[in-house]
């Protein structure tokens, strides 16, 4: 796998509904997580989108989740940069550059999924994401 970079949008409890129309809009295979399946599946807001990714037959990535439980939806601010690969140091390159400067809000580090993910802002205000693929 190469790396890509695509965008990643917020919603506010919609995910699923956005996700269906974009993949009627541009075709391709949707696939979609909730919170529920990467930890109690009978918390308050368990059956919200963790994340979700369209890819379509002309090559788009896009990528959505609910706003987490206890996180705040500020519209306007609700779309991110994903970088995303195999590419360990590649991508650790990037989160390096992006982060200097910046404000890290979810540290570089193995996830529940089995990813190594990271989410920062760079100095510019631009919000970032950074997943490295963990062994399949």
């Amino acid at each position: 796998m190469t790396s890509r970079l695509n965008p990643y949008i917020q919603f506010q409890d919609n995910a699923r509904q956005a996700m269906e129309f974009y993949r009627d809009v541009f075709g391709g295979e949707l696939v979609i997580n909730t919170f529920g399946e990467f930890g109690d599946a009978s918390a308050p807001g368990a059956e919200g989108i963790m994340h979700s990714m369209l890819e379509t037959p002309a090559g788009f990535t896009l990528m959505a989740s609910d706003t987490p439980p206890g996180m705040e939806y500020k519209p306007g601010t609700n779309v991110s940069v994903s970088v995303s690969g195999d590419d360990e140091p590649e991508l650790r390159g990037y989160w390096e550059k992006l982060s200097d400067g910046g404000y890290v809000a979810v540290p570089l580090d193995k996830q529940m999924w089995g990813d190594t993910f990271g989410m920062c802002t760079d100095k510019f205000g631009i919000a970032w994401m950074v997943n490295i693929a963990g062994a399949q």
